[in-house]
């Protein structure tokens, strides 16, 4: 490693240049995902075939938060999502891939976003989740066992969007989750590992879903989530990581479901943000100056969202997901 890597892997915030946009380019992020649904010939579009089913939800999701949705091709995007069911009732991330539960939740997500969800068998998607739950508690993403707090998120969510979250076992899926509490106020993947924030944003988030949020001190959680923002007022993952524009959504809204939204700094929070936007092509990068992409795209829409910017539609702070189109499904918290 040169000298310039090895000072780049060390570094712990980002500078902010000083012709960063200081504003959300809605017309820019539209057109940029627009322009990732209709190419399907482009090298991004033909790479991404292994999470496709996740990356149409993220697009779906930008576009409806910006209330731009009716430029997308509905019915066309209905019926792909739709032909990744498998035998099995999960979903893959495309026709002939095997099924798997980040994928089978998107696709339910998706559904619901293009009021599409009566399309959907959700007995069998319910019993393929119902299958995946282990003795423990614990839910596997898929046929392969591996084992993740994330999993456990899907599952509680998929199950409550098709309104059969009492096939789980959901006393026992809390017992797991709390095994995967630390001292410190984070969640890990599993009994034993270290807190992340994204997996605070999934075990807070099916804690939520369970009506359970009491088990956990939220404080102590919230506290954990705030040192998160770094002088550069991103957010980042753990500790002595650099800040990344997808944190802004699992940090943000662990701390709206937790009530501690005010933990923060807002105004800092927004100026990286709007930083990490591409002002020539639109979308969002991780950090500024990288390429954009609709993932982190739609985590810093929906954070914005979050922050109660009116010209997007708000955000439901759990499935990541315009109020509007979960309509009876939210969970009311507070």
């Amino acid at each position: 490693m040169s000298f310039a890597g090895l000072l780049d892997f060390a570094r712990k915030d980002v500078e902010l240049p000083m012709n960063s946009p200081k504003e959300l380019l809605q017309d820019l992020h539209s057109n940029f995902i627009l322009k990732y649904e209709k190419d399907k010939d482009g090298y991004h579009y033909i790479m991404a075939e292994h999470l496709r089913v996740s990356g149409i939800y993220w697009c779906a999701n930008a576009m409806d938060l910006t209330k731009k949705l009716g430029r997308m091709s509905r019915e066309e995007i209905v019926d792909y999502v739709l032909c990744c069911r498998n035998s099995d009732g999960g979903y893959g991330p495309a026709p002939g891939h095997d099924s798997h539960l980040l994928h089978t939740l998107c696709a339910v997500q998706t559904l619901i976003i293009f009021d599409s969800l009566e399309k959907a068998d959700a007995d069998s998607i319910c019993k393929y989740v119902q299958r995946l739950q282990q003795e423990d508690g614990s839910f596997c993403g898929d046929q392969s066992g591996e084992v993740d707090t994330r999993f456990t998120l899907c599952s509680f969510a998929t199950c409550h969007l098709l309104g059969h979250l009492s096939v789980l076992n959901v006393d026992s899926a809390v017992r797991f989750l709390m095994r995967c509490y630390n001292t410190d106020g984070g969640f890990g993947t599993r009994p034993g590992s270290e807190s992340h924030s994204g997996q605070i944003y999934c075990c807070v988030g099916a804690l939520a879903i369970a009506g359970r949020l009491a088990e956990i001190d939220r404080d102590r959680t919230a506290e954990w989530l705030a040192f998160r923002q770094c002088d550069s007022g991103g957010l980042n993952g753990r500790p002595e990581k650099l800040p990344d524009v997808c944190y802004s959504w699992w940090v943000l809204a662990s701390l709206s479901i937790l009530g501690r939204l005010h933990f923060i700094d807002q105004s800092a929070m927004k100026t990286f943000i709007y930083a990490c936007q591409d002002d020539e092509t639109g979308g969002f990068a991780d950090r500024p100056g990288d390429c954009a992409d609709p993932f982190h795209t739609v985590f810093g829409i929906a954070a914005l969202s979050l922050f109660g910017d009116d010209t997007l539609e708000p955000v439901d702070p759990i499935f990541c997901m315009t109020k509007k189109c979960l309509k009876h499904k939210r969970i009311e918290m507070f």
